[in-house]
């Protein structure tokens, strides 16, 4: 089954996803399948030339694909105000973190987050939203198992497929273990469950990024395509902000500093 796609969900059947071990502690999980092989490759044009991307102040929910660059200088003022509304705090221990604090990955019932219950897992929703020239396994409209994919972290095209999974992997945006040493250790287990499937806070990216970026914040880790930096750091904003969690000073001077602030 063969669908150009732009935008939309449509209703499938769950699959859970094989998480990799780095991936999954340092919370950027990827795409990993039992029948998954070695990385296939891609490159060539940024998302941004793709016309695909939305710009993270057009899109608060999370709802609308890809990162597409804050460019304008009422946009950099919209994203300084965004991330000056976060607050700071150092940041914790990692003492007792564990991914299933979060709810098993990729779970479809996830409470007060777009696109939980619709009968399709949170891995293949994501796929759908940033994908284009999607295929789907034979008989589902919810298994992706190929499509094209324009990865803002590093501004190249990925050209994906199942069997060789791990190019492209779900990276949560606030890394799961760097919420909880800021916070969400003590927060209920729905709101972790929500934060680790809320589409605001998860983006499909080329899965060697992914991985360098293990749990850091934007202190120590940024996008290699620099021309999107900004915007991940509103995104990143966005999330703390709609979580109430904090971040630290050295990540939110760093927030700022990408988008003139």
């Amino acid at each position: 089954m063969t669908r150009n796609k732009g935008r939309g969900v449509r209703v499938g059947r769950t699959v859970p996803a094989v998480i990799a071990a780095v991936a999954l502690l340092a919370g950027c999980e990827g795409l990993d399948d039992p029948d998954s092989g070695s990385p296939a490759g891609g490159g060539g044009a940024s998302a941004a030339s793709a016309g695909h991307a939305v710009s993270p102040l057009d899109n608060p929910d999370g709802t609308e694909p890809g990162l597409a660059p804050v460019t304008s200088d009422a946009d950099r003022d919209a994203a300084v105000a965004i991330i000056t509304k976060v607050t700071t705090k150092g940041r914790g221990p990692k003492t007792g973190y564990d991914r299933d604090e979060f709810g098993y990955a990729w779970m479809d019932t996830a409470d007060g987050v777009p696109l939980a219950r619709n009968r399709c897992d949170t891995r293949n929703d994501l796929l759908q939203r940033d994908g284009q020239e999607l295929r789907f396994r034979s008989g589902s409209d919810c298994v992706v198992v190929a499509m094209t994919l324009h990865d803002p972290y590093t501004g190249t095209t990925i050209e994906w497929r199942k069997q060789k999974a791990a190019e492209v992997q779900i990276d949560h945006v606030v890394p799961l273990s760097y919420s909880w040493q800021m916070g969400s250790s003590r927060w209920p287990e729905a709101k972790r469950k929500q934060l680790a499937n809320d589409t605001l806070n998860l983006i499909p990216v080329q899965g060697r990024a992914n991985s360098a970026k293990s749990d850091s914040g934007p202190a120590s880790w940024l996008p290699p395509e620099k021309g999107i930096r900004c915007a991940y750091a509103v995104r990143f904003a966005q999330v703390a902000v709609k979580y109430e969690m904090p971040v630290t000073t050295a990540d939110r001077r760093m927030m700022l500093e990408q988008c003139g602030g």
